[in-house]
């Protein structure tokens, strides 16, 4: 592959099966700060990062670059509220890093406290009754800073996606040419809205990294924000790959994550809107919670932003939206979803098409609805999930939201979920024990 192409891989990692992981280190070891990545005036040579060959994503490095995406890749603003934030109480539970939990396949007991480094976790923080009972960070983030969602992005623009249907700027039931006649001739032209937001379409498209004739790579390259070399012919942005896509198998019958449903879903919500993904998202959920940091999505070459994947957010600030859903939308003296929105995220998308999926598998019963995940276990759980381990679980039985960014080596999060979800769990009871 042509290195100046590869670059814009990097715009691909936060969506990748599994990391460049040349060496593993423990949590301890690959802490940033230890690492000394980018420090000093300028860093040592060897201690440089970057975008152009592709090191800021991989692991060790990884670690700090989660932290730091701007840095690396062109971005835009999500500004936060000027006035009227939201300032959360903190009641500590110094009891919670005793909690015990069974991880899955494991006779082993593991407690909360191990599971953090053991999960490479970034920050964390529990809200119980809309009030902080844990917070802590790790690695190179900070209280005030920022970190890559990675596909926790995806549940925003769904969640967008979803409101301008309730709102009837959005017909479930019509499909993505109707509102973007350059699709038509694309495997979204005769997807419906819901298709789209539920990822049920059927996309003729692979992110298997391990492929070289992977779809992903064209759809990565196309987003390259960078220079591309003369001989390149292919799109030259996310909007100009997605009029590409063709269509493999029929639309509404196996649930497929795949990342491109929630970009052309970007796509739908500003031409609808007129308004541009991190503006909106702003407007609509990012102000009116009270929040205090910008975030910010990364970009292409062409301004777009990267929908699936390319979001940056303050820790307390993901923690306000967590909490603002599980209240049923109203939060900060704002009704800011419908509460029908929420209780139909809640109950769930097609758990027969989630049951045929890969996903299926290992995450039995589970679902999908507006781009988000729903346990349907025995709080009634569901969540926003990103590679390397980001989260936000809202657990509505135990009225708790829990927020968590991290840096784990592979992306997958079937690696880390063995002592994420029954731990996660395990917090729940304790909490709703007091």
């Amino acid at each position: 592959m042509n290195r100046k192409i590869s670059i814009g891989l990097a715009l691909a990692m936060f969506i990748c099966i599994r990391a460049n992981t040349q060496e593993t280190l423990t949590a301890e070891q690959s802490n940033p700060s230890k690492l000394g990545w980018m420090q000093g005036f300028p860093p040592p040579k060897e201690k440089i990062i970057s975008a152009i060959d592709g090191s800021f994503f991989q692991f060790p490095a990884l670690r700090y670059s989660v932290c730091h995406m701007r840095q690396f890749m062109p971005t835009t603003e999500v500004k936060a509220a000027a006035t009227n934030r939201y300032e959360l109480k903190v009641k500590p539970d110094a009891n919670i890093d005793a909690v015990t939990f069974l991880p899955w396949n494991s006779t082993e007991p593991m407690t909360w406290k191990e599971s953090l480094l053991r999960n490479y976790t970034d920050g964390i923080l529990i809200l119980h009754k809309g009030k902080i009972v844990y917070e802590k960070y790790f690695g190179a983030l900070k209280s005030n800073g920022v970190h890559a969602a990675m596909s926790v992005s995806k549940t925003f623009t769904g969640t967008l996606g979803a409101l301008l249907v309730e709102e009837g700027l959005l017909d479930e039931n019509k499909t993505g040419s109707d509102y973007v006649p350059e699709l038509r001739d694309s495997a979204f032209g005769d997807a419906t809205i819901r298709q789209i937001l539920d990822m049920t379409t059927g996309l003729k498209y692979s992110e298997d990294y391990s492929n070289p004739n992977a779809e992903i790579w064209a759809f990565s390259a196309a987003g390259n924000p960078f220079p591309k070399p003369p001989s390149y012919n292919g799109p030259n942005n996310y909007y100009d790959y997605l009029v590409t896509v063709q269509k493999e198998g029929g639309h509404g019958e196996v649930f497929g994550y795949k990342t491109i449903n929630t970009d052309v879903m970007g796509w739908i919500i500003s031409r609808v809107t007129g308004k541009p993904l991190s503006e909106l998202l702003s407007e609509r959920i990012w102000k009116p919670l009270g929040t205090h940091v910008d975030g910010y999505f990364q970009v292409d070459g062409a301004g777009i932003a990267f929908a699936g994947g390319g979001f940056s957010a303050n820790m307390r600030d993901m923690a306000l939206f967590g909490e603002m859903v599980r209240k049923n939308g109203k939060f900060n003296k704002n009704q800011i979803l419908p509460s029908r929105l929420v209780e139909d995220i809640r109950n769930g998308g097609n758990k027969v098409a989630f049951n045929q999926s890969v996903y299926g598998k290992s995450l039995k019963n589970w679902s999908y609805r507006n781009m988000w995940w729903i346990t349907h276990n025995e709080h009634g759980a569901f969540a926003a999930r990103g590679v390397h381990g980001q989260t936000i679980y809202i657990d509505p039985l135990a009225e708790m939201v829990l927020v968590r960014f991290a840096s784990y080596p592979e992306a997958k999060n079937a690696k880390i979920d063995p002592t994420s979800l029954p731990a996660y769990h395990a917090i729940a009871k304790y909490l709703m024990s007091k």
